[in-house]
């Protein structure tokens, strides 16, 4: 990915700037050898390293280093954004694999009733029934082919995601409805606080702007250069007999810049703080969207779970208990065909919404997760319903 080679190459600017300046060696030719007491000067070499103001190596450091850990959590941001959309999109296919082959069904039943009602029009019944059937065999089979379309749009999603350059419709995938669970949410607040990915981005531009503001403070201050001078002296023609003639001399050199530009360095330091802040308050803002984006999931959960409930250990017994008894009411005379039809619309509606509340736990799970960058913890096997909160 491009995120992961940007993050190595961040990792690669922390020791160009912890390092020193490259020495500096110089060698100066005398076109016209200058005559001296101890003879000529022919040439002089010259060797100097520049050394940054104590702390300006170590900030710079600091910088870099904080720079790379934040490119590093984006990296790891975006893998936990792709993680929850392709967690998302399966368990939105997952759900649509369910609604076709419930609506199928569905249909499928119509369509096995359609030559009972057919024979008892034969046998002088009325044809009202049996119109009735057709039309809604119609809406149903309309229904089954609009998710058979959708499905072609949620499987291209999904290997979009995936990366997969292959048209081909992708496989239902295998799941089930989630046990009904609570969850600690003061723990997942603390877990969003502490390890979401996105706080640590800006936590690390904190810190960079920090050290960025250091290295700038440090700029009004000189940094010290130390070399060796070698004068390369030619034969001694002029003094022969001076003492230490034709020898060639060396000597130690230091030197300081001297920091002029003070308002250069002013607004540096001015910019660097600016920016800090900048990254303060963004860590802040971000804070209160992901707790709140918290919040949102776990009521959304809680929703999902209830309606879990609702629908699988009270709703769909009853639904199913009602389609058999209108059958059989139907077969045996004592019922008319819209019983049987409102029925079984009924099964399908609640078995659909039992399908959608279980996607939609799994769905808020995989945000939930993300959000704090941990595997959700747990705090009962079944979440506690009360209808007074």
């Amino acid at each position: 990915m491009a995120l992961e080679a940007r993050s190595r190459a961040a990792e690669q600017v922390v020791p160009q700037a912890a390092s020193l300046p490259d020495p500096k060696l110089q060698w100066t030719y005398f076109v016209e050898p200058v005559q001296t007491r101890t003879g000529p000067q022919k040439s002089v070499f010259t060797l100097s390293q520049r050394f940054p103001w104590f702390g300006k190596l170590g900030n710079s450091k600091k910088s870099a280093s904080a720079e790379a850990e934040a490119s590093w959590h984006t990296f790891q941001s975006r893998q936990l954004t792709l993680m929850r959309s392709v967690s998302i999109g399966f368990f939105e296919y997952g759900f649509l694999g369910r609604a076709i082959d419930l609506t199928r069904e569905n249909r499928d039943w119509l369509l096995a009733l359609e030559p009972v009602i057919e024979e008892k029009v034969k046998a002088g019944g009325d044809i009202n029934p049996l119109l009735r059937l057709k039309v809604e065999i119609g809406k149903v089979d309309d229904a089954l082919q609009s998710l058979k379309q959708r499905r072609r749009v949620e499987s291209a999603r999904l290997s979009e995601l995936l990366a997969l350059a292959d048209d081909t419709l992708l496989p239902w995938p295998e799941w089930d409805a989630p046990a009904v669970v609570a969850l600690d949410a003061p723990s997942l607040a603390r877990a969003v606080e502490n390890d979401n990915p996105e706080l640590h981005v800006l936590t690390q531009k904190v810190d960079s702007a920090k050290a960025r503001r250091e290295v700038a403070r440090r700029e009004s201050y000189p940094d010290i250069t130390a070399g060796l001078n070698y004068i390369q002296l030619g034969d001694p023609v002029v003094n022969p007999g001076t003492p230490d003639a034709g020898k060639d001399p060396w000597g130690v050199t230091v030197a300081v810049n001297i920091p002029l530009f003070l308002k250069r360095n002013k607004a540096a330091k001015t910019e660097a703080t600016f920016t800090q802040t900048s990254f303060e308050r963004q860590y802040d803002q971000k804070l209160n969207e992901l707790q709140a984006e918290l919040r949102s999931s776990l009521a959304l959960l809680e929703d999902a779970h209830r309606r879990l409930l609702l629908y699988g250990e009270e709703l769909l017994g009853l639904a199913e208990q009602a389609v058999e008894n209108s059958r059989t009411s139907y077969v045996g005379g004592r019922t008319g065909i819209l019983e049987v039809i409102d029925s079984e619309r009924s099964l399908l509606e609640l078995q659909l919404l039992y399908w959608r509340a279980a996607s939609d736990a799994w769905q808020q799970r995989v945000t939930i997760q993300t959000l704090a960058n941990q595997p959700i913890s747990l705090t009962s096997e079944t979440a506690a319903n009360d209808e007074d909160q």
